[in-house]
Formats: C-alpha cells, structure tokens, sequence
C-alpha cells in the first residue's frame, strides 16, 4: 500500500480541520494485525505510533478480535490489550519494547 501517498491525502482531507494520523491495518488472524502509519507532524510513514496501535486495536475489537491483540509494525511487535464495560474501553494497555533512537541538543 502506498502509505505515504494515500496517508498524505487522508491526513489532509477537509474532513479533518486539524489533520490526522492515517492508520492502515491488515488483519491476520483473531488475534494479530499489521499496523502501518502515516503520522502527521512527522509527515511521514513512521516505525510505530502507540497511539495510532492502540486505536486500531480498538477499531478491530468491532471485527470480533479478542483482547489482547498483538500487532506488527516496522518497529517492532507490540501488544493491545483491553475490557470492554458499560458501552466504553476499559483498562486499556500497550506493551512493547522502547529503545532510544536519537539524540540531540537545541540551543536556545
């Protein structure tokens, strides 16, 4: 899929006044999905969103996958788990691996 190029035109489409990530989710069976995502501010595709994970675990929850749900993206493998009570998402969790990737120094 082209991430970048269709990411681009949903991140800026009029039906989002201050823009959005673009999430593209493949389901691979009940209990994993692959997560890629364009991520505004960035204005790229990038390794992994937590956010962006987490909401498309949600969103598949619709599609009958049961918590917790585990989820591929460049980054690496994370984990979604997650209750559902009183119409709402409860006790809602991401679990995966950080590791520090830049660093830098701003003079002000």
């Amino acid at each position: 899929v082209d991430v970048i190029g269709i990411g681009r035109k949903w991140r800026y489409s009029e039906h989002f006044s201050e823009g959005a990530n673009v999430n593209f989710v493949q389901l691979m069976d009940d209990h994993l999905i692959k997560v890629r995502t364009y991520e505004r501010g960035v204005e790229n595709e990038t390794l992994s969103c937590g956010t962006g994970v987490t909401a498309s675990a949600l969103a598949c929850d619709i599609k009958g996958l049961a918590s917790p749900i585990a989820i591929e993206t460049k980054g690496g493998n994370l984990k979604v788990g997650f209750t559902v009570g009183n119409e709402k998402y409860e006790n809602v969790w991401l679990e995966g691996p950080a590791e520090h990737v830049f660093s830098g120094t701003i003079t002000i």
